[in-house]
């Protein structure tokens, strides 16, 4: 009873939230209104899980809200063959999602409870084309490079060069740059060069591990 309850309200949240939201991409639609979200959130949040709010589930680490994760990942074109940094994963939900789109995910969290925590949910979820690393959160994970896309969970105030140069050809970074608005930007990468693309505005908490990192210069 209680897991229909959730089907429900997450199936609602795709028609409420997405759809007049200019969320088009059946396949992103179809990934968010199958990862059941109330997993990876505290308990004392899973009743409010599908609101149309960014959600908590750790010191300076948040399930970003449907709308602005659904048009971001929008934005990434994300193809079936597709490799995957997810960059402050947090307790995995990002990464379940990017998992459903994408063939691979390497997710990257700085934190090791929520390393632990994100793997644990991921395995009783059967995610498992997506792996969790302890990691600087700027660094990345070169060795499992070059992305195809690479997500950053929470606002940033700028794009590491170190994550733009573990690009691959045409890959796509897709982040949030700023914030009281932020700027959901992608940026794509040909040859030795980085090109970024402001998609629309968007306000989500900031990622305190990539407050101050090396600009990259456009």
């Amino acid at each position: 009873m209680i897991s229909e309850k959730f089907a429900e309200a997450r199936h609602h949240m795709v028609l409420s939230q997405l759809r007049p939201n200019r969320v088009t991409d059946g396949r992103v639609a179809e990934a968010m209104d199958t990862v059941p979200r109330e997993e990876f959130v505290p308990k004392e949040l899973k009743g409010v899980a599908y609101l149309d709010e960014d959600l908590e589930v750790a010191p300076g680490r948040f399930v970003v809200e449907p709308r602005v994760f659904a048009r971001l990942l929008q934005e990434a074109n994300i193809g079936p063959t597709d490799v995957i940094l997810d960059v402050g994963c947090g307790t995995g939900y990002s990464s379940a999602v990017l998992g459903f789109l994408g063939q691979a995910v390497v997710a990257i969290e700085s934190d090791p409870e929520l390393v632990a925590r994100a793997t644990d949910i991921l395995v009783r979820l059967e995610c498992d084309n997506v792996a969790v690393v302890e990691g600087a959160l700027a660094t990345g994970n070169p060795k499992q490079g070059p992305y195809n896309v690479i997500h950053i969970n929470g606002s940033i105030s700028s794009a590491p060069q170190s994550l733009l140069d573990q690009l691959a050809e045409d890959g796509r970074l897709i982040c949030v740059l700023g914030d009281n608005p932020g700027v959901a930007t992608v940026y794509r990468r040909l040859g030795d060069r980085f090109f970024p693309h402001a998609a629309f505005d968007a306000s989500v908490p900031p990622l305190p591990d990539m407050q101050d990192e090396a600009r990259f210069e456009f």
